[in-house]
């Protein structure tokens, strides 16, 4: 059973999912050695996974059968778990808490193992791309879920507990924190100003050139000013846009050809690191209609990609702020020199 609980003090939200201890490890932690055993996401143990939700295919190949290019199937361990029910609030005593509803799904990235995006073909990575937009475009549908998260999570000190390239998408009843966080900031930004602030942000990065690490005609790649992490990198559209999932075609190319090259950096420059990149993007169209009027002209999504090179300790717990032990500046200019 799962459940979201609301920690009375910060009004912040935690998942409790006992299931998600369960989950299989791919990886030898004490070595880091890859076990040989059975993987299930490789092509031809599709039976071994959840059924298949969506997939780019090569024409003439079944569901639930190899032929696949990108593949999507329900987390066997879910976070969270979709019911026919609303998730209704529940009061217990001074507390409160809801039903664990929600989605979990696994995106597999790639039928081949030990592929990830930084030496997939440009074409590979388009379906990967794709099929984040087509699961945002699918779930915003259901009204109750709120919001949508797609991440990916490499190397066991990156939080994946499996070693097949696979992204997820974790879709929630309620505005998750750090999301809330921006909106809020955007929406203030905007009142003040009446301009989107990031893209204020992509315009003095472009001006100054210090944290600038690739611009294209359609995308820039950042050291954002205030990073959390060494060599965290954000990418944003130059052309303002609230919602992943209205992305076109030609976008999705040229993000593709910048993502494929940033990761490349980073592995190249700091020794293939283990790492996590997010979407952030707005939330659902009928919530965003309701709750944070005008969104699509004050938010801007973005990608956050974080290099785990260092680990949080007592003070980034006790706090809530990071300490950066490499200047977003000095970032820049290591992966540019590539």
């Amino acid at each position: 059973m799962t459940e979201l609980r609301k920690d009375p003090i910060i009004d912040n939200w935690v998942i409790i999912s006992t299931e998600r201890g369960r989950r299989p490890l791919d990886y030898k932690i004490k070595t880091g050695e890859k076990k040989k055993d059975r993987c299930v996401f490789c092509e031809g143990n599709e039976g071994e996974t959840p059924p298949e939700i969506f997939a780019f295919r090569k024409k003439g190949t079944r569901e639930n059968s190899p032929g696949w290019k990108v593949r999507v199937v329900s987390n066997k361990y879910p976070a969270l778990k979709m019911e026919e029910k609303e998730a209704a609030l529940e009061k217990a005593r001074m507390f409160w808490k809801m039903d664990g509803l929600g989605v979990h799904e696994v995106i597999i990235e790639t039928p081949h193992h030990h592929k990830d995006f930084d030496n997939l073909s440009i074409d590979s990575i388009v379906l990967i791309l794709k099929t984040y937009r087509q699961r945002y475009l699918d779930l915003s549908k259901d009204k109750r879920i709120k919001y949508i998260l797609i991440f990916k999570n490499y190397g066991i000190d990156g939080g994946a507990s499996l070693e097949h390239p696979h992204s997820q998408l974790i879709g929630t009843p309620i505005i998750p924190q750090r999301i809330k966080e921006e909106l809020k900031g955007a929406k203030e930004y905007f009142d003040l100003n009446g301009r989107c602030i990031f893209c204020d942000c992509i315009k003095q990065e472009v001006k100054s050139k210090d944290r600038l690490i690739k611009e294209t005609e359609k995308y820039v790649a950042i050291s954002p000013f205030a990073a959390r992490f060494p060599f965290e990198t954000w990418i944003l559209p130059k052309c303002h846009n609230s919602c992943y999932e209205e992305t076109s075609d030609n976008d999705i190319l040229s993000l593709a050809r910048i993502m494929k090259e940033i990761l490349s950096k980073i592995k190249k420059k700091l020794n293939n690191p283990p790492y996590n990149f997010i979407i952030h993007t707005s939330p659902s169209k009928e919530f965003s209609t309701r709750k944070w009027p005008d969104l699509d002209k004050k938010y801007h999504w973005h990608i956050e990609i974080i290099p785990r090179l260092t680990k949080i300790a007592g003070f980034e717990w006790g706090t809530g702020f990071y300490i950066n032990t490499t200047s977003p500046e000095e970032a820049t200019r290591i992966l540019i020199s590539i």
